[in-house]
């Protein structure tokens, strides 16, 4: 809480710097909710019930953005970034005596310039994933584990897990009736300085590195944005090692009156012989002190579609997702179907040029499938989520 008060105190000072320094405008949001988690899986014939659960959490999150003249700017985003009390990041869980801690940082950061026709920024740079699901399907194909406590294509993992942002550069300009961007995102930091037998090709430049293309239009009404990932180096997926998945497909958005429509469709495939698993790392003795991995060759092939139907009409907004996708790597040969909903219904309870209140009744539901080659049946994991938000913007 020191912290927190800290940050809030430091951006008071800045906002009131001399007129000679760029005015810094404070924004941000607070909110509350309640949480209801039910949990229930069928593993090879195994029915599993899991306790029902209620959490009480919260969440803080300030902005900061300066206007430098002649178009440059910076913005900032401070928000927790923890796991821990309930293992829901970003926000806080109360603990035994209320014990818990709400720890806030630097979430993302981008500064660079608007010009009447382009522009360019660095830093991390937030992603709009909650509403673009082409950055969850290329980062989570698979589940990291089929538990009601893994990581899925579904439930906007992106948002939730990567904290809506990634480290990269930008570049976008007005080309013919529409916007194109393009991104230059640094995956990791995991290339070593020379070959090892683990790692044959390593060097300088082979971190993992990622070009993200879109090209955003409108076709009458319509509004279309194309989009490609394409993985330029051997990066470190949550499931496999050392691959290069490409991904792409599209958002709309249709308006109907006073709604609108979503339909979004991303494929992404990977077909690497010389891809590994079960990569873990341990410092060594070489001179330079660096970190190698041990890991298991593996010929890594997956591909996978990722389908989203949303509407949005008022104060109701909700979607539909259905993710399928076939690990065909030796050895698994494992097909996942995950079908996921979420419903909101906002109710503003004040609106004015200074903030607003609101409470948000929420759904969250996932089922999740699996298919095992060689065994009978299909393995079943799906979790139910009730909340009631109540949040402030200021």
């Amino acid at each position: 809480m020191k912290k927190m008060l800290s940050l809030a105190a430091m951006f008071a000072v800045l906002s009131y710097a001399s007129p000679a320094s760029a005015e810094l405008k404070i924004s941000g949001d607070a909110a509350t909710r309640l949480r209801g988690q039910f949990n229930n899986s069928n593993i090879h014939g195994v029915k599993t019930t899991s306790d029902d659960d209620l959490k009480y959490q919260y969440r803080v999150r300030l902005k900061a953005s300066a206007d430098l003249g002649d178009g440059y700017f910076f913005k900032t985003l401070i928000a927790n970034e923890e796991t821990s009390n309930g293992g829901t990041p970003g926000w806080s869980t109360v603990g035994d005596t209320n014990t818990e801690k709400f720890q806030l940082e630097v979430s993302n950061f981008y500064f660079g310039r608007m010009l009447e026709c382009s522009h360019y920024m660095i830093g991390r740079l937030p992603l709009n994933s909650f509403n673009n699901p082409i950055f969850d399907l290329a980062l989570y194909p698979l589940p990291k584990t089929f538990t009601n406590s893994g990581v899925y294509a579904v439930d906007v993992p992106v948002f939730q897990w990567n904290y809506d942002r990634v480290y990269g550069m930008n570049y976008g300009a007005k080309v013919g009736d529409g916007d194109v961007n393009a991104t230059l995102v640094v995956l990791d930091n995991n290339s070593v300085s020379e070959n090892t037998s683990s790692h044959t090709g390593d060097g300088l430049f082979n971190d993992g590195y990622l070009l993200h293309l879109s090209y955003k239009t409108t076709i009458g009404d319509v509004t279309v944005e194309p989009q490609a990932l394409i993985v330029l180096t051997d990066a470190q997926g949550g499931t496999y090692q050392k691959i290069s998945p490409n991904t792409f497909g599209a958002n709309a958005t249709i308006p109907v009156g006073k709604s609108k429509i979503g339909l979004s469709g991303f494929y992404t495939v990977c077909k690497d012989s010389k891809g590994t698993t079960g990569t873990t790392y341990s410092p060594t003795t070489t001179p330079n002190n660096t970190t190698i991995a041990t890991s298991t060759p593996a010929n890594v092939d997956y591909s996978g579609y990722l389908l989203r139907l949303k509407g949005e009409s008022g104060p109701v907004m909700g979607w539909v997702d259905y993710n399928r996708t076939v690990d065909r790597t030796p050895v698994n040969d494992v097909t996942y179907n995950n079908i996921f909903v979420w419903a909101q219904y906002k109710v503003n309870v004040h609106e004015s040029a200074l903030g607003t209140v609101s409470v948000t009744p929420t759904l969250r539901y996932r089922a999740s499938g699996r298919d095992i080659v060689g065994t009978t049946g299909t393995d079943h994991n799906n979790q139910l989520r009730t909340e009631l938000w109540a949040s402030v913007t200021f």
